[in-house]
């Protein structure tokens, strides 16, 4: 009640919901915790697997709380306070930026989205939905949940229009450029969420030794 009444001040959404965010691995999900901590958020390190069935149990037990993993979605949207921002690009501009992207990665995996967050914001995120996650956590511990760890993986991939970056793919009139530019945004993602490997790592190395 105490580390709840604290976080009110800061970490209450638009539905008046006092949001309570955390993670599971301390290293591997650093840049999510960091852009949480950037905002003043607060945010607690459940490493246990026991800690998936005690979220559950705080979830079913606490009225107007949320419990919400930091690497669920944008700090934006894990905490929606209704603030409304603007993008620095006109509609089309957007509509090209995210034709950019969906000309790059593998629709039937990603679903690209636009946000208008805030310029020093990360360019591209990529995010696994919150309620995939928990299934294929369940399933992991439940012989009876196993059908949803086959189920093939979608995630988000949301790209920040007022970055800097978003102009100058949205600007760029050579069509070359312009993909190079969003092959190495769409890797850099990949490889900031440990999913660069193989093939697409070497190439990835390759590309930027090139260009040393």
């Amino acid at each position: 009640d105490q580390y709840i009444e604290e976080i009110a001040i800061n970490q209450t959404d638009k539905d008046d919901n006092r949001i309570v965010l955390y993670a599971n691995d301390s290293q591997g999900q650093y840049e999510f915790i960091q852009k949480a901590k950037d905002k003043a958020y607060s945010v607690l390190l459940f490493d246990e697997i026991i800690d998936n069935h005690f979220i559950q149990h705080l979830e079913t037990k606490l009225e107007k709380v949320q419990m919400k993993r930091v690497d669920a979605d944008t700090i934006d949207k894990l905490i929606d306070k209704d603030e409304n921002r603007e993008s620095v690009l006109s509609e089309e501009d957007v509509q090209v930026l995210a034709d950019s992207f969906k000309s790059v990665v593998d629709e039937e995996n990603y679903d690209v989205q636009t946000a208008n967050l805030a310029p020093e914001d990360g360019f591209v995120s990529i995010i696994r939905p919150e309620w995939q996650r928990r299934m294929r956590e369940m399933s992991k511990y439940s012989g009876g949940m196993s059908m949803f760890g086959n189920l093939p993986e979608k995630f988000n991939l949301t790209i920040n229009t007022n970055h800097p970056v978003a102009k100058k793919i949205s600007s760029e009139s050579d069509e070359t450029s312009r993909k190079a530019i969003v092959e190495q945004a769409f890797d850099l993602a990949l490889l900031s969420q440990n999913m660069l490997s193989g093939e697409k790592l070497s190439e990835f190395i390759k590309r930027n030794v090139d260009k040393l």
